[in-house]
This record gives C-alpha cells, structure tokens and sequence, in this order.
C-alpha cells in the first residue's frame, strides 16, 4: 500500500514539472511562429490553383 502513495507521488511531481515546463515554454513565445506569416504570400495555394486549373481547362 505505501508504494502506492509513493508512485502516485511521483507521478504528481512529474506532472507539475511537465506542467511548470509547458507554461514557462508559453510564456517565453517558444510557440509563436514569426516566420511564417510573412512568406505565405510566397507561396501558391493548392487549392486556389487547382480551381484555376479547372477553369482553364473547361473553356
């Protein structure tokens, strides 16, 4: 019975760690993507051109 607690203790602790890690991560901007917003313009969109493509093709 007392491996129970103690199991059930450290999962407890390596839950709030895991926890303490993940809010750190989001408040230190580890998630944000600055990258990205500023090439999508490079970049086609496949659905878009896929939709142009049929329509050239029909007429």
């Amino acid at each position: 019975m007392e491996a129970i607690f103690i199991l059930i203790g450290i999962s407890l602790l390596v839950a709030l760690a895991f926890l303490a890690g993940f809010i750190w991560a989001v408040r230190s901007r580890q998630y944000d993507d600055d990258f990205t917003p500023s090439v999508r313009m490079l970049f086609e969109d496949e659905s878009k051109a896929k939709k142009g493509n049929t329509s050239k093709e029909k007429e």
